[in-house]
């Protein structure tokens, strides 16, 4: 209610800078969200990455940003939203130029962490100052409308973008073109926009926050660098069981503090629970498979960057089109069939790319794919985000909006930690099957093991090793699709067993108030 009396004060003018400068705001991390897989085989050959290092470069950035998502939130809402934005604006520039700057695997990673603790102190902030801006109703409906579409329109073009510059420039300008936009989003936030924040903000959970991000940490430490060093490594032990543990204690955390980062009421919510349950599965997929198939097609197929971009851009397309249209359905029937649907042709669409092999074209081999699991997110993502809402009392929205948010981030942690092991497995083995026979050396086999992302340097071998390189990721590739359908495949099946419709809960609540009444129910 203090937001809407607030809202209703602002000027047309004002409120339409706060539109454009949380739509620049919002789309620097859509963009770097879009773009980095594409730099990574880029990023590969210029600084020797490895697999594990592009996992690191991702999930260092996803560590910190999920972790601490939610904290951001609070502290937006406790110091000023504004205030808090900007800062995570700045900071996030100058980890961006870091990034591009860096002259190594561990300077690049340690930026990318730097950026997911500066992502979460803007990710959370758009929503809230146009809440805070635009009074309710029609407006501000309006203004997160175009907001949404803004953001729609950035993951469509980020890719183009990003692809063009990793291969006219480097993949260095896809964190240097951050900087322009976030200048320009300081500029209008510190000038234009209105500080808002809440009258009695929660207190911030640092001891919960703490905890999750040693789990997260622990946990992506243990699966990506366990294929590299060894599971019987001590480090390799000890980041598994320190995460292990620090989720324990974040638990035990949430349900001891007075107001914690997490209310764990929130999961007696069936539909609550479900939702996330279902984000959780279906995004592992999606995530998993952005990644991997980025590589595939690059390191393998032989496709530039830009062109990888574009075979990505009719996910994005479909999103932008028929989210909106098959969410309204799913307001007016019930999230449950969508949900379930959209999980399981998710996991129909990767499974079909297990047919992937280096000569695939892309109209018959990538193309299908790419329209089916496409379908699956058009009919999941707006029915999954309207059921955990509402599924919760109305203080809790936000809440749970931020929290599902951060569970999709999760989703991708895992999924990129997950597949890395299954892929690094799966290519030994079938890298030790191919080049039985080879004219190879010790030396020279365990170089090309060492390299599970399908572009060893095989320079002065034979041809034959190419090929063998080729299908030996080709095989660790499928398996990795075939893991992240499962995924997706549970997330589907969770929607079918545990979701249940709006109508079909509320029935027995009516029900039971006709026959307190002394009438029959309705058939």
């Amino acid at each position: 209610m203090q937001h809407t009396s607030e809202a209703a004060r602002h000027s047309p003018a004002t409120r339409q800078w706060t539109l454009v400068a949380t739509i620049l705001a919002s789309g620097v991390v859509f963009l770097d969200s879009t773009v980095v897989n594409l730099a990574l085989p880029s990023i590969d050959r210029q600084l020797d990455a490895g697999l594990s290092g592009l996992q690191w470069i991702v999930d260092g950035y996803l560590v910190t940003l999920a972790a601490l998502l939610i904290l951001g939130g609070s502290l937006g809402d406790r110091h000023g939203r504004r205030r808090v934005m900007v800062i995570g604006l700045v900071g996030f520039g100058l980890a961006s130029l870091a990034c591009g700057l860096a002259p190594s695997l561990p300077w690049l990673v340690g930026a990318r962490l730097v950026q997911g603790v500066a992502g979460a102190l803007m990710v959370p902030g758009s929503l809230a100052i146009l809440r805070a801006t635009f009074p309710e109703g029609e407006a501000r409906g309006r203004a997160i409308g175009q907001w949404s579409g803004w953001s729609g329109i950035t993951t469509v073009v980020g890719p183009l973008l990003g692809g063009w510059l990793v291969d006219a420039l480097s993949w260095r300008w896809i964190f240097f073109i951050n900087v322009p936009i976030i200048a320009l989003a300081v500029f209008m936030l510190a000038r234009r926009v209105p500080e808002s924040r809440d009258a009695a903000p929660a207190a911030p959970d640092w001891l919960g926050a703490a905890t999750i991000t040693l789990a997260l940490a622990g946990i992506a430490y243990g699966l990506i660098e366990g294929p590299v060093a060894g599971w019987d490594s001590p480090l390799v032990v000890g980041g598994l069981v320190v995460g292990v543990v620090a989720l324990a204690l974040f638990l035990l955390v949430e349900a001891r503090v007075r107001q914690p980062m997490v209310p764990l009421s929130l999961f007696g919510s069936r539909n609550f629970s479900a939702a996330n349950l279902t984000t959780l599965g279906v995004y592992f997929g999606l995530y998993g498979a952005t990644f991997f198939l980025v590589i595939y097609v690059q390191n393998v197929m032989g496709y530039s960057a830009l062109i990888a971009g574009l075979m990505l851009a009719p996910i994005s397309v479909m999103l932008l089109l028929f989210s909106p249209f098959l969410g309204r359905f799913a307001g007016r029937y019930g999230p449950r069939f969508f949900m379930a649907a959209g999980g399981l042709l998710c996991a129909l669409g990767l499974l079909a790319f297990t047919q992937l092999e280096p000569g695939s074209s892309y109209w018959t081999g990538l193309l299908p794919p790419l329209l089916i699991f496409g379908l699956g997110l058009c009919s999941t993502v707006a029915p999954l985000t309207n059921t955990v809402v509402s599924s919760v009392p109305d203080r809790h929205s936000g809440l749970a909006a931020a929290f599902n948010n951060a569970v999709s981030r999760v989703a991708a942690l895992l999924a990129i930690a997950l597949l890395g092991v299954v892929v690094s497995v799966t290519f030994g083995s079938a890298l030790e099957q191919r080049t039985v026979g080879l004219p190879l050396s010790a030396e020279e086999r365990a170089s090309l093991a060492e390299d599970p992302t399908g572009s060893a340097d095989v320079a002065g071998l034979p041809a034959a090793v190419q090929r063998a390189v080729d299908d030996a990721y080709t095989a660790a590739f499928r398996r990795a699709m075939l893991v992240a359908a499962l995924a997706a495949a549970l997330g589907g099946g969770v929607a079918v067993v545990a979701v249940r419709d709006p109508a079909r809960e509320q029935a027995p609540r009516r029900d039971a108030a006709l026959r307190s009444r002394g009438r029959a129910p309705s058939k």
